[in-house]
């Protein structure tokens, strides 16, 4: 019997990646992400589908919390208990300190910290109401965090802030979800080959006057041990890890997968 797990925001770049890995790993996979990005979410779906797996697309802005009931109860209709919980959806902003509005703060918060913290929150009251975790079979909640939730970069201020506290967040709900038999973990990507980390290379290189691309080059050449940007497939690696057996002595973790910027 496969086990179940939602990715939100998986319609693109690390989000489908760690959809797609979950399914080669033996998961059935609800695909989540916002209306604007539902052609997208199907097509991953169908993907997965075509790996011999199950798949269903639910809809949800997870800044939302109704909205992210009602996507879980549509997973669980669709595809029965639910097993793990990646709570990968984020957006990010490059913006000086000083320039940051009040709306700023409150939309990254609201995305990338409220919205994992649903995720978690929903996840939780659903797998403790099914009764499917034990000690020997943990259910997971995972979270997306990143190398700036242990050193912030400039310019990516709240963004940096924001992932801070998914950190913090993780390891607050692994001490509490443990009676539960819930391991929590996230997982810290660096930088990677995807529209986000194109939108903060074309914002940085506006701010120091570099053209497309060399800001991203320059820090993978200055900043990462093994000299290149990771893609969306490294990250995924390790949420396979984070979702399997192997890790359900792990839990309260904030584990980087960055090439080598970061050493914890």
């Amino acid at each position: 019997m496969g086990r179940h797990a939602i990715v939100t925001g998986s319609s693109r770049g690390i989000g489908k990646a760690i959809a797609l890995r979950l399914a080669y790993d033996g998961y059935d996979v609800t695909i989540n992400d916002v209306l604007a990005n539902k052609a997208g979410a199907e097509e991953t779906a169908e993907e997965i589908r075509k790996l011999g797996r199950k798949s269903t697309v639910a809809l949800a802005d997870v800044s939302k919390f109704a909205e992210v009931e009602q996507m879980i109860q549509t997973a669980v209709k669709e595809l029965g208990n639910l097993d793990t919980m990646v709570a990968n959806a984020g957006i990010a902003q490059v913006k000086a300190l000083l320039d940051l509005t009040e709306e700023d703060f409150q939309r990254m918060f609201s995305v990338n910290v409220f919205g994992v913290n649903n995720c978690y929150k929903a996840a939780a009251q659903q797998i403790i109401k099914q009764g499917t975790a034990s000690a020997e079979h943990p259910a997971k909640l995972i979270g997306a965090a990143s190398i700036v939730a242990f050193k912030p970069f400039a310019l990516l201020s709240h963004y940096s802030a924001s992932k801070w506290a998914v950190r913090g967040l993780t390891q607050a709900y692994a001490m509490e979800m443990a009676e539960h038999h819930i391991t929590v973990n996230a997982y810290a990507p660096g930088i990677v080959g995807t529209a986000m980390w194109d939108l903060i290379d074309e914002e940085l290189g506006k701010k120091q006057g570099a053209q497309k691309g060399e800001t991203i080059e320059k820090y993978s050449r200055e900043l990462i041990a093994l000299g290149r940007t990771s893609v969306p497939e490294d990250v995924a690696k390790l949420v396979s890890f984070l979702g399997s057996p192997d890790s359900d002595y792990v839990t309260g973790q904030t584990q980087v997968v960055d090439g080598g910027i970061i050493f914890t």
